[in-house]
């Protein structure tokens, strides 16, 4: 396939500077496989080559900027209603794939697939009804109970922190249950922290979602297509896989292939595949697990629009698989041309 493809990037979720990172190197990757590219930041429009080069070199910032509000804070430039600007760039009516290559909010939520399918214009990756479910960690995670598939024990608002504190005990996580990157997320350990969690997670979203702590090591597996890649263990510099162990080098390990037993890994890449299936999504996704020290495996989350640049963990489970990175996007475009082939 060396068609035109439109990668969407940026947009205007506290998770936008991973999207632009993501996209643009999609986009070079693309081009190395022949394919005609438009950059397009769904917040500004059309990139030129000269903004795609400053972002390549700025790479992912080492902190999110506030949604809103606050010193310095950049306001999200669209909201889901306004991603209809779409319907207004000429040239996306000639491209023949669109790749969307956007994190957290209206782009990653459902709501940009949902609009593209209504425009009539082919995509890579999952539908409205796979990103809405993946994004919704509570959601989620109530179809993996119903599935059989292990996940911690959890809570949401409105919830009274009393019963919280009875039900979940200490230590426990409070997020936000449609957040990424760990935006609004924290690790409490007593009673007195809770509200202070509550009120961080409520400045992304009107939810919370609480959730059993699990100490354990950090799996990741890839799924393209109908495989399952190489599983990959994290090892943060921190004792939560955040902001910063995720986009600050050198603040965590990433081992791929993970050395763990081949029965585990085995283990793992059946239920990644079985996740991938359970919340109806496309082309690719990654899924994260945690293994306790009892050797217990608890799924955390599936990624509808996992990072994408050449260093992200999707990524580096297609090189553990021998796909080097162009390739790896190259083949998410053939798989969403081929799908859409059967239509």
């Amino acid at each position: 396939m060396s068609g035109s493809v439109a990668v969407l990037m940026g947009g205007g979720s506290g998770e936008r500077n991973v999207s632009l990172a993501s996209g643009v190197q999609v986009a070079g990757a693309l081009r190395e496989r022949g394919c005609q590219v438009l950059a397009v930041d769904t917040a500004r429009g059309l990139l030129s080559p000269q903004e795609e080069a400053r972002l390549l070199e700025t790479g992912v910032a080492p902190a999110p900027r506030e949604v809103e509000g606050g010193e310095g804070a950049e306001r999200p430039l669209l909201t889901g209603g306004d991603l209809a600007f779409l319907l207004g760039v000429p040239e996306l009516s000639g491209v023949d794939m669109v790749f969307p290559a956007l994190h957290g909010g209206a782009g990653e939520d459902g709501t940009l697939q949902g609009l593209l399918e209504v425009m009539g214009l082919p995509f890579t990756g999952s539908g409205r009804l796979g990103c809405t479910l993946a994004m919704d960690k509570e959601v989620s995670k109530r179809l993996f109970v119903q599935a059989g598939i292990p996940t911690a024990p959890w809570m949401s608002s409105p919830t009274e922190p009393d019963e919280v504190a009875e039900v979940l005990g200490f230590p426990l996580i409070v997020k936000p249950p449609s957040g990424g990157s760990t935006l609004g997320l924290t690790l409490v350990r007593e009673r007195g922290e809770l509200e202070t969690a509550v009120a961080e997670a409520l400045r992304h979203e009107d939810r919370v979602l609480f959730e059993r702590y699990v100490k354990g090591r950090e799996l990741t597996v890839g799924v393209l297509g109908d495989r399952a890649l190489p599983v990959g263990e994290i090892i943060p510099a921190h004792e939560l896989f955040d902001y910063d162990c995720k986009y600050t080098p050198g603040m965590a390990e990433e081992v791929f292939p993970a050395r763990i037993p081949a029965g585990l890994a085995e283990r793992l890449q059946e239920l990644a595949l079985q996740v991938h299936r359970t919340l109806f999504l496309r082309d690719f996704s990654r899924v994260d697990f945690l293994v306790d020290e009892e050797g217990g495996i608890w799924c955390l989350e599936a990624n509808a629009l996992p990072g994408m640049t050449a260093n992200s963990l999707l990524p580096r489970a297609g090189a553990a698989a021998g796909l080097a990175f162009p390739d790896l996007c190259h083949e998410i475009v053939r798989l969403a041309q081929l799908r859409h082939s059967r239509l």
